[in-house]
């Protein structure tokens, strides 16, 4: 049977949807290709906010049109939170959930062997999410998103991630490693450490973050690791020193901070406060001034008075950032945040917010490709289809902080590492 696979959300989406794809195609069926209709169209969902719920349902709407007799799934966080809204939706087949969503392979497998098309919804389960399933991307043969950690314990007032994920759990270290190992056997050069909070790794086996990263770094192959975002409070001291001094670690880091005012932060429930956020960041930059720091911010919470929101953005200008990735705050049932009783930001202040914040964003990110100018840096190229105005082919690659460059299209540079000076910015 060919399969078609959609993908919406995060890097750990990604991934997921990856290892699927694998498994299914090691049970003999081919993978749909473009423009060809398939027999079975899985749509992998996100929830975070109500903009991803939307583009969910709009792309349900599309896989179908496109796929009118193919037996349409959809699973992932939308399909774990929501179940029956989905099931309501025309042309929908099967609704699974998280606890489902590993068992697919198996799933088709029974449709096919069923003489009688099953009309039925089949729910998501509510009960606990607590098995781990490993994952790792190989859909871009440069970079690879391994699945660390998956779950998160913190239940943020605004969050439903934790509903929809469980809760904080991880494989073993040495699994980890040979994972790590088959994807650079594969002709992976960058390896990105992905979960849901991944500084929380080792809450299932009893080890620790930095144990991990250590035992990575001791591969002797040519290639390097991001890691993706991760908690102020348990990115210590001790990760970014090490960091700082490892073979194979990128100075990247991906820091959320959600809001520079210590009083919505409070509300949000997160487990820091504005000056461990900048303690964090200064010494990043002590022992590496030239790290690439993305941010994550959300705006218009409830909460977020003039006075907060001032606050936010005198601290945000102050800090020594590279990016900033901004969300507009939607409000999500079943959490703590609606039970309070908060200002409530107009959804055009919000949009203003998020406006300003996002012009802030660019101005951080031209300042420090500026002053990287004339830096050396080491990019790993990969395989591009820009153009210059004269219509010569170019290709695209990164730096190890995390640099966009290009160069003249050469066949031969794709997955390579090369030392390079860092051009002027036009």
């Amino acid at each position: 049977m060919t399969v078609s696979f959609t993908t919406l959300g995060c890097k750990l989406n990604f991934a997921e949807s990856s290892a699927l794809g694998k498994a299914l195609l090691e049970r003999g069926h081919t993978r749909a290709k473009q423009g060809e209709q398939a027999d079975i169209c899985i749509i992998n969902t996100c929830t975070v906010t109500d903009t991803a719920d939307h583009k969910d349902r709009q792309i349900i709407h599309r896989i179908r049109r496109q796929n009118p007799n193919a037996i349409l799934i959809v699973t992932g966080c939308y399909a774990q939170l929501k179940p029956d809204e989905i099931a309501h939706i025309e042309g929908v087949d099967y609704v699974l959930g998280q606890n489902e969503k590993f068992n697919i392979p198996s799933f088709i497998e029974t449709l096919e062997h069923s003489s009688v098309h099953p009309s039925a919804i089949c729910h998501s389960s509510i009960r606990e999410i607590d098995e781990f399933y490993g994952a790792y991307s190989k859909d871009d043969r440069t970079r690879c998103f391994i699945k660390v950690q998956d779950g998160c314990n913190y239940f943020c007032s605004y969050c439903t991630i934790p509903l929809a994920r469980g809760k904080s759990r991880n494989p073993s270290i040495s699994s980890l490693v040979e994972q790590a190992k088959e994807a650079i056997r594969g002709g992976a050069k960058e390896l990105i450490l992905s979960g849901v909070n991944i500084g929380d790794f080792g809450r299932s086996t009893n080890e620790r973050f930095i144990d991990l990263l250590r035992a990575l770094d001791e591969l002797q192959d040519d290639f390097r690791v991001r890691i993706s975002s991760c908690e102020p409070n348990l990115l210590s001291d001790e990760i970014i020193d090490f960091v700082a001094h490892s073979r194979h670690f990128a100075p990247h880091f991906h820091i959320p901070l959600q809001s520079g005012s210590n009083t919505v932060l409070k509300i949000m429930g997160r487990r820091y406060t504005r000056e461990l956020f900048a303690e964090r960041l200064a010494h990043i930059k002590s022992v590496m001034p030239h790290a690439f720091i993305g941010v994550d911010c959300m705006v218009g919470v409830r909460g977020e008075t003039e006075e907060c929101w001032d606050e936010y953005v005198d601290f945000i200008d102050s800090l020594p950032v590279s990016q900033l990735h901004v969300f507009t705050y939607s409000e999500r049932a079943n959490t703590r945040m609606l039970e309070m009783d908060l200002y409530v930001v107009p959804q055009k202040e919000r949009e203003r917010r998020s406006q300003l914040l996002h012009t802030i964003s660019a101005r951080k990110t031209e300042t420090f490709y500026r002053e990287h100018e004339g830096y050396e840096a080491t990019v790993l190229w990969e395989a591009g289809n820009g153009r210059k105005a004269n219509g010569e082919r170019l290709m695209y690659g990164f730096t190890e902080n995390y640099i966009k460059v290009s160069c003249p299209f050469d066949k031969a540079k794709i997955n390579t590492f090369e030392r390079i000076v860092v051009p002027p910015q036009s």
